[in-house]
């Protein structure tokens, strides 16, 4: 069943002026009053939607998180979850980061709470665990996965916060290779 355009329109609507809002102060100091203004949109329509601007983080959270595993899984489908067989322009995870840069912008600012750091931490962890528990074979099983899991994790958070303190400079094309190098590097 598709969704209204008018739910579309008020729910990105919502978000981008959340992201402005986000920018000049914490969540907490952002009423619905403020939200609703700069959406452009009436309290009415809001609580049709949210009951609190909690909501509306919580809700775009939540589409940026899904997009976010089909990024990181993407390569991992299109190999069969053999790593070594993935090569730069199947890796999406830095498109994914490009199309909601404004988005990160705000969670890797050092203005922000680190709360929501490490809520993007054990969603990005719970995504590598996945993905090593599909690719794990006999001769490994005896490892630390753990361990390897958080070294995997931090190493795409690092890279993201790299790209952050570099404005998002640097091309998409060349993180990917980057990336495929690191990997291979690593091996």
């Amino acid at each position: 069943m598709k969704k209204d355009l008018r739910i579309i329109k008020t729910q990105e609507n919502l978000r981008r002026a959340l992201l402005k809002l986000l920018k000049e102060k914490p969540l907490e100091d952002i009423s619905i009053t403020e939200l609703c203004r700069i959406a452009k949109i009436n309290r009415g329509t809001f609580y049709l939607h949210y009951k609190d601007v909690h909501g509306v983080l919580k809700d775009y959270w939540e589409t940026i998180i899904a997009d976010l595993k089909e990024s990181y899984e993407e390569p991992y489908y299109q190999t069969n979850f053999k790593i070594e067989n993935v090569q730069a322009d199947m890796i999406k995870i830095f498109h994914h980061v490009k199309q909601y840069q404004d988005f990160y912008q705000i969670i890797f600012s050092e203005k922000t709470p680190m709360f929501y750091y490490y809520q993007l931490f054990e969603t990005v962890h719970s995504f590598v665990r996945d993905s090593f528990n599909k690719s794990l074979t006999d001769d490994n099983k005896n490892l630390k996965v753990e361990f390897l899991i958080s070294y995997q994790t931090n190493a795409i958070l690092g890279l993201l916060l790299e790209w952050h303190k570099q404005d998002y400079e640097t091309s998409v094309e060349l993180l990917n290779e980057q990336l495929i190098y690191s990997i291979r590097l690593g091996k």
